[in-house]
């Protein structure tokens, strides 16, 4: 190993330490900072909840800091209050997240709060009350923004009723209004649970202190009803490319989203996958999209695309904000650009450029202990290896052209893209 790569997160400074209850504790010291990070997960996301009840798992992500078995609202808060300490949850398609931060001599307390919020929680109803209100406001906004419309009709479009990522985490205003504080108990007790959990800790503590520390706080943590992790798999049957159209009254800009399926986090080749789009819609002004639609053709407000890549087969998406008369032209342009990346290799210029963009811009992400955490978290979460950050240049640099090429053709399939149009209507028709 190189200096360079000693100095980065890897096997021989993450110290890393399996309680027997199936959770797993990474810590990073970095002394040169007073404060410390701590970044984790459980398997509690959306995808465990019914298409009944969806929204149920971020509600009660939402939820668990109003009130627990040994503190109320007040207390919950005033705890971390006290000493300037932040904690927040927030539900994934997979997975609930948490996220903290707190000076080193703090740490007992931010663990103390945490521990209580994920173990204890007692969903008092009128808090319950309170965030499905919210959320039922949120969401009937929601039905008046044209971006957010194009995208849900894409994945709804995307995947069948039948697959988890056919919906989102925010559930929709027939499911979320029938969901009671019961059902947030219930969720709780059948799906939090240690196993396959999660916890970093970065920051000014000592490795041994910090897992002494959680292991006391976690340890004896057990819910032998918690279910089996699921596994999600790209659809099967999926019938081919379609055209969706929302109307959105009142409005005087239409928003664009096209998908495909793309690769999961795992997939041999993911990181050809993510260069590839770096250079179709992210690089410099949103790459070749944003030079071509946006910059020369004057067709959009902003247009880019993005790769999911997470535990399943999230989607790789183009996204473009327009003026109606111009949608058309907009998803031929991006379908041009599409064609090129999927049909003649990437220029020698194109691919160094964007492999010292990628390489460039991990040293960054590591400044701080967030950072630092996220990484180390996305190591462990995805089963990357510990070393996966000291080998990422090499890993980047292999990469050749042909790879990215492969990588588009694999994926980006105009025969399979769904479009998805939200805004005014165009054509005198109702969608």
């Amino acid at each position: 190993m190189t200096e360079r790569q000693a100095s980065i997160p890897n096997s021989r400074n993450i110290t890393r330490s399996l309680l027997d209850n199936g959770i797993t504790i990474l810590v990073y010291e970095n002394p040169a900072v007073q404060s410390v990070n701590i970044i984790g997960s459980i398997h509690a996301g959306g995808i465990y909840e019914s298409p009944a009840q969806n929204g149920l798992a971020s509600l009660t992500g939402g939820a668990l800091m109003t009130g627990t078995a040994n503190r109320d609202f007040d207390g919950i808060h005033g705890a971390l209050e006290d000493i300037g300490a932040d904690l927040g949850f927030r539900c994934h398609l997979h997975k609930l997240g948490f996220s903290g931060k707190s000076l080193a001599e703090d740490l007992p307390t931010l663990i103390d709060v945490a521990n209580d919020a994920l173990r204890n929680p007692t969903f008092p109803d009128e808090h319950v009350v309170r965030l499905r209100g919210e959320r039922l406001t949120w969401l009937q906004y929601s039905n008046f923004d044209t971006r957010f419309r194009a995208s849900k009709a894409m994945r709804e479009a995307l995947y069948p009723a039948s697959h988890p990522y056919h919906y989102g985490t925010s559930g929709s205003e027939d499911s979320i209004a029938n969901i009671s504080a019961e059902d947030l108990r219930r969720f709780h007790s059948e799906q939090f649970g240690p196993r396959d959990m999660i916890l970093v800790i970065v920051g000014a503590v000592k490795a041994d202190d910090a897992v002494a520390l959680a292991s006391a706080a976690f340890g004896d943590w057990r819910n032998d009803s918690q279910p089996a992790i699921r596994q999600v798999e790209k659809p099967s049957g999926h019938d081919g490319a379609s055209r969706q159209e929302v109307e959105v009254p009142g409005k005087t800009q239409s928003d664009i989203c096209m998908g495909v399926f793309g690769p999961a986090r795992l997939a041999d080749d993911y990181v050809p996958a993510q260069l590839a789009n770096s250079i179709l819609g992210e690089f410099g002004m949103m790459g070749r999209i944003g030079k071509s639609v946006r910059e020369e053709k004057g067709l959009a407000y902003y247009a880019y695309s993005r790769l999911g890549g997470g535990h399943g087969p999230e989607p790789w998406t183009v996204s473009a904000g327009v003026n109606p008369e111009n949608v058309d032209l907009a998803i031929s342009s991006v379908l041009e650009e599409i064609a090129r990346l999927t049909s003649e290799l990437v220029s020698d210029d194109d691919l160094a450029d964007n492999q010292s963009y990628f390489t460039g811009r991990m040293p960054l992400r590591l400044e701080s202990n967030e950072g630092i955490a996220s990484d180390v978290h996305g190591m462990e979460s995805f089963g990357l290896g510990l070393d996966y950050l000291a080998d990422y240049e090499e890993t980047v640099n292999r990469i050749g052209k042909d790879d990215l090429l492969a990588a588009a053709q694999r994926y980006l399939v105009a025969e399979d893209m769904v479009v998805a149009v939200a805004g005014p209507d165009r054509d005198g028709s109702t969608a």
